[in-house]
């Protein structure tokens, strides 16, 4: 997505070097070369950086730069959480690129990516212990989720059947929650009015959701370039997001996807169901979904006073579809 429109002011590209200086100082480990190049390995591979953005973005939609050093830790530490969430991924999935570069499981092995997932996480905790017990239940409750969504995401894994509350709730777990938590984490640490860390919050949740939508799409629409990840691995991994559940349900393509699809896939297999869904009306109404919670999370900005900040989170959320 163009993040661009969000990152252009000056002020909070600064705020984001600071993050960035915190992450790789909180990782390292002195006496342990190898965890600390393994925790690294994905900071220093770079990336949108949407979490501690929209947490300092919070922040900054209150507050003047430079921010306090609590929002700079609560982006750390929300950061922290989505990366080592996605070691993990990447063994559960077996992947071998992220970003662009090898995955820490595919470079070393799966014992040093699970070992090094498990420390960001721990150092995610660690920099919302500093921040008060609000913060720090929030963090915890947000990873509980974070698991339950991939939870529910396993179960679902290859249901022909999956149905659009269940995969709403999945995609709200694994990804709008952080992003929901990433903005209250910023507008908590600035010390904001309450409502407007509430509408904050909700913006982001809103967000969330039409971000996961617009993912899930690329899966189907985009190439391993644009992705940095093979593309259509989703539906390799049984995983039937938005577009897919759409075209199964489409008279004539859906009988075809069904035959296809409900077990593992081989590489021509999966060629053939992305070109499916993509010319079904599966695409344009996944399209249509998200673009409304696009809507909704815009209309949550509503409460905040007119800032420069605001109209970034509008432009923001106007560019996902």
């Amino acid at each position: 997505m163009n993040i661009g429109e969000l990152v252009s002011l000056p002020e909070l590209r600064s705020e984001l070097a600071r993050v960035d200086a915190l992450l790789r100082s909180s990782v390292a480990v002195e006496d342990d070369p190898i965890l600390t190049e393994a925790a690294t390995h994905l900071i220093a591979a770079g990336g949108k950086r949407l979490r501690p953005t929209l947490a300092v973005a919070a922040a900054l939609a209150g507050v003047n730069a430079p921010v306090p050093e609590s929002v700079i830790e609560g982006a750390a530490a929300v950061e922290l959480v989505h990366l080592g969430s996605l070691y993990h991924d990447d063994v559960l999935d077996g992947a071998t690129t992220r970003r662009a570069v090898p995955t820490v499981n595919s470079k070393w092995d799966n014992f040093i990516a699970i070992i090094a997932g498990d420390y960001l996480l721990a150092r995610a905790s660690s920099l919302a212990a500093r921040l008060g017990t609000e913060v720090t239940a929030l963090l915890a409750d947000t990873i509980a989720e974070l698991c339950r969504g991939q939870a529910r995401e396993h179960r679902d894994a290859f249901s022909l059947e999956r149905s659009i509350k269940g995969y709403e709730a999945c995609i709200d777990g694994k990804t709008a929650s952080l992003l929901a938590t990433s903005a209250r984490m910023g507008a908590l640490a600035a010390d904001l009015p309450r409502e407007h860390v509430d509408a904050l919050t909700n913006f982001a949740r809103n967000f969330g959701m039409a971000f996961q939508i617009r993912d899930d799409l690329l899966d189907i629409t985009g190439t391993d370039e644009e992705l940095g990840k093979p593309a259509g691995n989703d539906l390799v991994e049984g995983v039937y997001t938005l577009p897919v559940i759409y075209a199964l349900r489409e008279p004539g393509i859906g009988d075809e996807l069904r035959a296809l699809l409900g077990g593992p896939i081989d590489t021509p297999e999966r060629d053939k169901a992305r070109d499916l869904v993509r010319s079904s009306t599966g695409v344009r109404t996944a399209e249509d979904a998200g673009r409304e919670w696009a809507r909704m999370a815009t209309a949550e900005l509503a409460l905040l006073p007119n800032s420069p900040m605001k109209e970034r989170f509008i432009a923001l959320s106007n560019a996902l579809f």
